[in-house]
């Protein structure tokens, strides 16, 4: 048996959903491009096989089915030069919060701005880069906690920090919580391609200019340090989300600030993984009754 390399969810032009092991052309990394793909028949988490019934492509989903997502665990302030231009001091422990499941969105979907999130500006994005867990985790020592990662991602934090900094009543969710609100793929690049989640590129562009440009190696808590770090007195399961924080660039950190407004289109990269692109769209309000 065989396990996937670089896992893609599809719908295929035959109109089924499938997992799928992505077939690029040499020299190419980026899963937004995958055309073709081998099907995968099993679990992905556990015994699982590449077939050799290859599909098309014809649009690209989030990377684990809504089944098949669990918590999603995001970090806060973990890149130093962000924390920097938040004017706040680098944590001292890794700064947790978490986003409903239902945040979750696929790599090209739109992201929907709810009625009350149109209230007031404060709308922003942020680049990280997602490890998704692959087995049953709990007090893992830091030396082998990549051990437990089935992969990696690029994630866009989308966040309002109106309601994230003024409203949430001190706490982050409601600002950072609304459907859709986490897009990431385009796909799960195996850990074992990615053996040094620390050295990567990563980078976001608002209708086509470079606005974050940074590298995971200026993460204050590493991949594995965050993850032993969660593990301790928690269990981390297959299918847990982990969005690892955003380097410098956002629109509050800017003078003035840079706020994202209907139309834009948001492009987040990770080397070795690949883009999305997701549009912003406002959600037209309802008539009361």
């Amino acid at each position: 048996m065989s396990s996937f390399t670089r896992l893609i969810r599809f719908l295929a032009k035959d109109g089924k959903t499938y997992y799928g092991d992505a077939i690029l052309s040499p020299g190419v990394t980026d899963l937004a491009s995958a055309t073709q793909a081998r099907v995968v028949k099993g679990d992905i988490f556990g015994r699982h096989d590449v077939s050799d019934q290859v599909a098309d492509v014809r649009l690209l989903l989030a990377p684990l089915a809504r089944e098949d997502a669990k918590t999603v665990r995001c970090l806060g302030l973990n890149y130093e030069q962000h924390a920097k231009e938040s004017k706040v001091p680098v944590p001292k422990y890794p700064v947790l919060f978490y986003k409903p499941v239902t945040a979750l969105a696929g790599p090209f979907d739109d992201i929907p701005v709810a009625a009350p999130a149109q209230e007031a500006e404060g709308l922003d994005y942020e680049c990280e880069l997602v490890a998704i867990i692959g087995k049953e985790a709990r007090d893992v020592p830091e030396s082998q906690a990549l051990d437990y990662v089935l992969g990696y991602a690029i994630g866009n934090d989308v966040s309002h920090r109106e309601w994230q900094l003024k409203r949430g009543g001190g706490q982050w969710a409601l600002g950072k919580g609304f459907d859709g609100w986490a897009p990431y793929g385009p796909g799960i690049v195996s850990s074992r391609l990615i053996k040094d989640p620390q050295s990567l590129k990563i980078s976001t562009k608002l209708n086509g200019k470079t606005v974050q440009d940074s590298s995971t190696r200026d993460m204050i808590f590493g991949v594995a340090s965050m993850i032993s770090f969660l593990s301790q007195g928690t269990t981390l399961l297959p299918g847990d989300v982990i969005f690892t924080g955003t380097p410098q660039g956002v629109g509050m950190g800017r003078s003035p600030p840079l706020w994202l407004k209907e139309g834009d289109v948001v492009e987040v990269n990770l080397e070795g993984v690949g883009s999305c692109a997701n549009t912003v769209k406002y959600a037209k309000s309802k008539p009361r009754l």
